[in-house]
């Protein structure tokens, strides 16, 4: 880890107002880390409160139902962050974290944390903005988990990947191919369930493959099947 573009914090989108003498000195307070795939960094339960910025790599967030099925919240790439709750309330960790690649990480513990928030009040906004946005995605899939089918809920998750990369033609592409493990574990399904709607949407020529993509070919009825189910 002694590169110092490795262990440079000038990614993080939450730290964007720092100046760069100020974010030297966070970087040096920061503890250093290389983890491996596969490899668990914060284990649901646990007392550990530090916050983690994801420098390099991409983690997954998730829970495991009673039944052992893996449930995903979130998944994160570089200039991200997670660990903010409990290190901002003390409590044990809400979920599990991940990494589905090698990544490289920097963690902050608590109270120079919360020193940030109070020092920096556009980083305690920030923070405040995203948290926000997380409570609104958290509501619309309770009220998707509540209300929809199985089904409606695969074609809710593929216009979600979809409205990454519209195209101008009313179309979109999804890049990579969306693992069909991964979209049961974001909806609650299962594999079976994913593989049949993709399947759907490939004969009534709404969705196909090309290369590594998916191409959603028309986005407009896509949405509008979305949003019938919703009743919206």
């Amino acid at each position: 880890m002694g590169d110092s573009k490795a262990q440079s914090l000038s990614g993080i989108k939450l730290l964007n107002s720092l100046t760069e003498s100020d974010l030297k000195n966070l970087e040096q307070r920061c503890n250093w880390r290389l983890v491996g795939q596969q490899e668990v960094i914060v284990d649901r339960q646990s007392k550990s409160s530090d916050v983690y910025f994801i420098v390099s790599g991409k983690v997954r967030v998730v829970n495991f139902s009673l039944s052992g099925r893996e449930i995903t919240f979130d998944e994160m790439t570089a200039g991200g962050y997670f660990g903010q709750l409990a290190a901002l309330d003390n409590q044990p960790r809400s979920a599990n974290v991940v990494a589905l690649e090698d990544s490289v990480l920097a963690s902050l513990s608590q109270q120079p944390f919360k020193d940030l928030l109070l020092e920096y009040p556009k980083i305690a906004l920030e923070l405040l903005l995203e948290m926000a946005q997380i409570i609104r995605t958290s509501t619309d899939r309770i009220m998707d988990l509540s209300t929809i089918g199985a089904n409606n809920r695969v074609h809710a998750e593929i216009l979600r990947l979809a409205q990454e990369e519209i195209l101008d033609d009313n179309t979109a592409k999804i890049e990579p191919v969306p693992i069909h493990g991964d979209v049961a574990s974001r909806v609650s399904t299962t594999r079976e369930t994913v593989a049949r709607v993709f399947s759907d949407l490939t004969k009534r020529k709404l969705m196909e493959r090309k290369d590594n993509a998916l191409i959603i070919t028309d986005l407009e009825v896509l949405h509008d099947i979305v949003e019938e189910f919703r009743g919206i």
